[in-house]
């Protein structure tokens, strides 16, 4: 069965979800952009067969099996909800919501069809390798947890873009849209999940009005977990010279591991008798990370790698199969909840917040 796709927004996220969903067997048969009179170009942007003026239109006539969703944070719930009620599967960038009661609501909608969000890291082979040796027990006891994500797209007083806007990009900026991953990316390799948390925010370019109040420019928390770790984040989209900088280590009493998204092909693992980079070679590593390897070891795999084959298990999904670690709107939900203590903690000047499982 080919899959016919229809892409909400085509900006840079559109023209990659696009790719993936051509390199994953699908038709691009429909787009939309922000306004009617550039339905055309959105067509082009994407690579689709015909630009609609609007979702209602693409969702009546298009005939979409699945819908990318690819708009202003916004704008996800309310396409998410039309897609859904449409009777399609839908492919929503994160966050899943603005508000914790949309999120919940679209979580529930789902049920019965697949409905996923785009937390992409989960598929590179050796953040699936640090999985499967901590589910193996390698690490001992997780005693500490510490990481960061770090980008410097905002660093200047003068950058702007759409999710400075709370209007259009929800309360939160930097934890909401990167903090996200990395509190998904920590809950998926180890199993774990955080339960409460300390935050503090801080604005460093007062790029807000008073009508519209400025977004965080940085976060930083201390939280523990289920299962009784200790950790640490900061998160920061102000930080020179970092452009995409998402680094967990994870420390245990029997090993220690290390991923660095930026460096994706390694993962340190120390011991106390040394430590040592494992690589990306099919040859070494675990089966669940190696379904994932798609060149050899040495040629380098990337972002839009991992985007491909969260496309590719989405797709493989809607037709009856159930990869492992697919990202559904019940982890968004799961975000968008640790997003919402996150930011009632920094309200509270830093009080310890308990996470809603």
């Amino acid at each position: 069965m080919t899959l016919r796709v229809g892409v909400v927004g085509a900006g840079f996220m559109g023209r990659v979800h696009a790719e993936a969903a051509r390199r994953a067997g699908a038709t691009v048969v429909a787009a939309t952009a922000s306004r009617p009179d550039r339905a055309a170009a959105a067509a082009r942007a994407v690579g689709a067969e015909r630009g609609y003026p609007g979702v209602a239109e693409l969702l009546g006539t298009a005939g979409v099996d699945v819908v990318h969703i690819c708009t202003p944070n916004a704008t996800h719930a309310p396409v998410a909800a039309a897609a859904l009620a449409a009777g399609a599967h839908v492919v929503c960038e994160k966050p899943l919501a603005t508000g914790l009661a949309e999120a919940t609501g679209l979580a529930a909608a789902a049920v019965d069809r697949v409905a996923t969000v785009p937390f992409v890291y989960r598929f590179h082979p050796m953040v699936r390798e640090l999985r499967a040796r901590l589910a193996a027990g390698e690490a001992g006891t997780v005693a500490t947890v510490t990481g960061s994500y770090l980008q410097d797209w905002l660093s200047r007083p003068t950058d702007d873009d759409w999710r400075v806007d709370s209007g259009l990009g929800g309360a939160s900026r930097a934890f909401g849209d990167i903090g996200s991953h990395w509190a998904d990316l920590f809950e998926f390799v180890t199993g774990d999940r955080i339960t409460r948390l300390s935050a503090r925010t801080a604005v460093v370019h007062e790029r807000g009005t008073q009508q519209v109040p400025p977004t965080e420019d940085l976060a930083a928390l201390l939280f523990t977990t289920a299962a009784g770790t200790v950790g640490t984040l900061v998160v920061s989209q102000v930080a020179a010279g970092r452009k995409n900088r998402l680094h967990l280590e994870i420390s245990g009493t029997d090993a220690s591991f290390a991923f660095d998204q930026e460096d994706p092909e390694r993962l340190w693992a120390g011991r106390r008798a040394g430590g040592q980079v494992l690589l990306r070679d099919p040859a070494t590593l675990h089966p669940s990370a190696a379904r994932y390897v798609r060149l050899p070891a040495g040629h380098a795999q990337g972002y839009q790698d991992c985007f491909d084959a969260f496309v590719a298990d989405t797709y493989a999904a809607i037709r009856g199969e159930a990869p492992a670690g697919l990202p559904t709107f019940a982890d968004g939900l799961r975000t968008v909840r640790v997003t919402d203590a996150v930011l009632s903690s920094a309200a509270g000047d830093g009080e310890w917040v308990e996470v809603t499982p």
